[in-house]
């Protein structure tokens, strides 16, 4: 699908549904290219890691209503974004920092596309694949553990956590291995290649995430550049 039809499809659903209305004005559009794997799932409590703006929860609030949603975004000026775009209930609660697989701070390589930053430096590769990814400065982020943040999860046994952290995605999963005994599900993006450096690449992830006792269900959302799969998005599921 090229990437007009996307926004275009994004838009419509936008329009559809009150509750991204107000993200409209600030150009912000729910991610319908995961409305597939919401039809998989039945959480109780969705986190989000790598929230950028608001997207996915936005598409979370629509496709899960009455589902809590935390969603965690370390860069402030994207937090600030999310602020202004995700309607402000109890079910919807942002906490402006990144998690990982230590508590404290680091420091964030800034992207020219904000939703591409990470806690690992840019890789070549990335900014070839997809321009304008390049690092345009460092920030200094506040990190901590999920297994750390246990009155956000623990009343919950069917979680979704949603992994979109640039390469970060092995660190948080070894942050939150307690949290994991809580979760029903984990919606991945995950590389087949480098595009941050020191990445953990998806057979790694795949790895451990099955000696926690999750299985790959369905893959989507898959990007292919230069003759060969790039990245894609993975539902695993407990059991």
């Amino acid at each position: 699908m090229s990437h007009l039809m996307l926004r275009i499809r994004k838009g419509l659903f936008a329009l559809r549904h009150p509750s991204c209305w107000r993200a409209l004005r600030w150009g912000v559009l729910p991610t319908v290219d995961h409305r597939p794997m919401f039809a998989r799932v039945r959480p109780d409590l969705v986190l989000d890691a790598g929230s950028n703006r608001g997207q996915f929860a936005l598409t979370s609030v629509c496709c899960l209503p009455g589902i809590p949603v935390h969603s965690f975004e370390p860069l402030p000026s994207e937090a600030a974004v999310y602020r202004a775009v995700v309607p402000a209930t109890a079910l919807c609660v942002l906490h402006e920092l990144a998690l990982g697989e230590t508590s404290g701070e680091a420091q964030i390589h800034v992207s020219g596309r904000r939703d591409s930053s990470s806690l690992l430096p840019i890789a070549e590769l990335q900014s070839r694949i997809f321009p304008k990814t390049g690092e345009v400065g460092v920030q200094t982020v506040r990190v901590a553990r999920l297994d750390d943040l246990p009155e956000i999860w623990k009343r919950f046994d069917r979680i979704l956590l949603k992994l979109d952290v640039q390469g970060f995605e092995l660190a948080v999963l070894k942050g939150a291995v307690e949290a994991l005994r809580q979760c029903r599900y984990v919606y991945c993006e995950c590389s087949e290649v480098e595009l941050y450096r020191g990445q953990a690449l998806s057979d790694e992830i795949r790895s451990f995430l099955l000696t926690h006792g999750f299985r790959p269900v369905m893959q989507f959302n898959p990007s292919h550049a230069e003759g060969r799969l790039v990245q894609a998005d993975y539902l695993f599921e407990r059991g």
